[in-house]
């Protein structure tokens, strides 16, 4: 497994924990804390930032076995668009920030790597055997 590879398997694995713990505040203490859109809002983020999480476990499944130039960009994407979207959210709900245009530029972020995903597929070659 190359280095890299390693690098992002640790970042799906924090990515995983943070959603899990986010969640499970989002389900048990936040709504003493907040209003029930606020919960609701971290609710979305753990959302986006599960399904993405397994994305980005995928596409690097992908890459042991097929490497294509542009995967990369496709996991980079994701991570911004996660920490822009998800991220954004969190600090909404829990500290009080309001960082206006930071979530739907993380969602244009995510959106950008599906198409990049897409773009990836479709340049691939057929594999010979």
């Amino acid at each position: 497994m190359q280095r890299t590879d390693k690098v992002w398997w640790c970042i799906a694995a924090l990515s995983g924990a943070m959603m899990v713990m986010l969640g499970a505040y989002a389900a048990h203490g936040l709504a003493a804390r907040t209003t029930e859109a606020m919960v609701s809002a971290v609710e979305t983020g753990v959302r986006y930032q599960a399904w993405h999480t397994l994305a980005i476990m995928i596409v690097l499944v992908w890459r042991q076995v097929q490497p294509l130039a542009g995967q990369r960009w496709v996991l980079v994407l994701w991570a911004l668009g996660m920490a822009c979207f998800s991220g954004s959210l969190y600090l909404m709900a829990l500290a009080g920030l309001n960082l206006g245009i930071v979530t739907p530029i993380g969602g244009l972020l995510l959106m950008a790597g599906w198409l990049a995903l897409g773009a990836v597929a479709l340049r691939a070659q057929r594999p010979r055997g």
